[in-house]
């Protein structure tokens, strides 16, 4: 397929020059573009989900459309994906989560473990505090637990499956987590029908899922939308030694500098740390990750990929 897109681009951008030629234009040859293709359907999370209906058509297209031609966005997101995927698809699994909502995590933050929203929700999941406090993520001006890649996508998974025992179908629960359970709820009870797909919402989550669904069309096929990844372009998992903290610490500078890290690395390895200190007055045992210096140099290392059909070599 992506084979004979990429012959019909070139026969035509070929075509385009030859009737630019006769009419003597000195415009400009612009690139072609081809739109993509809407499956009959896609099965999310398990759930098939039928795009027969016009307007679910049309959604998808608008998000497909957006992925895909949003080039800058969606390359990082596999080469980021390539680095995360491997650890939060362990706890997924773990969680009884379907892996399908590793692509909601990439629609609330592009995998960028920094992500910090306007209305102040952080970490890939996007958690905002109150709802990380209540699935057990300490939250202060020293420690952000929304920022730990694993223990974010833990509470993440709590959500999703308290969210699944209200609504008992996987794309409704996506719809949910933009929404919140107490809003979905009351909109399905007043427009009175049983899944998120027949609702009329705001068009932030009108959008949402289908967004996802176009993230999981595109991670699980680039090629045959556009996109050539080589193993060496993938951001690759680092390994650590897990140090046990478990007293305070007056300067976390110092304390990487005797680990034989800078304090730049130690922040990248354990991101829910956010200030140079830590009071921890309770004796909290705190499990902070030392990066194996090895894996932290492209010529000492190995290269994997998370899914061999994300890159062409």
């Amino acid at each position: 397929m992506a084979v004979l897109v990429m012959a019909g681009a070139i026969v035509a951008q070929a075509q385009l020059k030859r009737e630019y030629s006769n009419m003597g234009s000195t415009s400009p040859v612009f690139s072609v573009t081809a739109s993509p293709d809407i499956p009959a359907s896609v099965t999310f999370a398990g759930e098939k989900v039928s795009f027969d209906r016009l307007d679910m058509a049309e959604r998808l297209d608008r998000e497909l459309t957006s992925v895909i031609y949003g080039q800058t966005t969606t390359e990082l997101c596999f080469k980021r994906a390539n680095r995360y995927f491997p650890a939060l698809s362990k706890i997924l699994k773990e969680q009884g989560v379907p892996l399908d909502f590793l692509y909601l995590a990439v629609t609330e933050s592009s995998m960028d473990y920094n992500a910090y929203s306007s209305a102040k929700a952080a970490g890939f999941w996007q958690l905002l505090a109150g709802t990380a406090r209540d699935y057990g993520l300490e939250v202060n001006d020293e420690v952000d637990e929304r920022f730990d890649p694993e223990k974010s996508t833990v509470a993440a998974c709590k959500y999703l499956k308290a969210a699944y025992k209200k609504y008992g179908h996987w794309p409704t629960v996506a719809a949910s987590y933009n929404a919140g359970m107490q809003r979905l709820t009351n909109e399905l009870s007043k427009q009175k029908v049983d899944n998120s797909f027949d609702l009329y919402l705001v068009q932030e989550t009108s959008r949402y899922v289908f967004r996802i669904i176009a993230y999981k069309l595109v991670m699980e096929n680039p090629k045959r939308y556009g996109y050539r990844l080589s193993r060496q372009h993938l951001y690759q998992p680092v390994g650590y030694t897990v140090v046990d903290v478990t007293g305070p610490v007056a300067s976390w500078i110092d304390w990487a500098k005797g680990k034989g890290i800078t304090y730049a690395q130690l922040r990248e390895a354990n991101p829910w740390i956010r200030s140079t200190k830590l009071t921890n007055a309770g004796g909290k045992t705190y499990k902070v990750r030392v990066p194996k210096q090895g894996d932290l140099y492209r010529s000492k290392r190995t290269f994997t990929t998370y899914n061999k059909d994300w890159v062409i070599d």
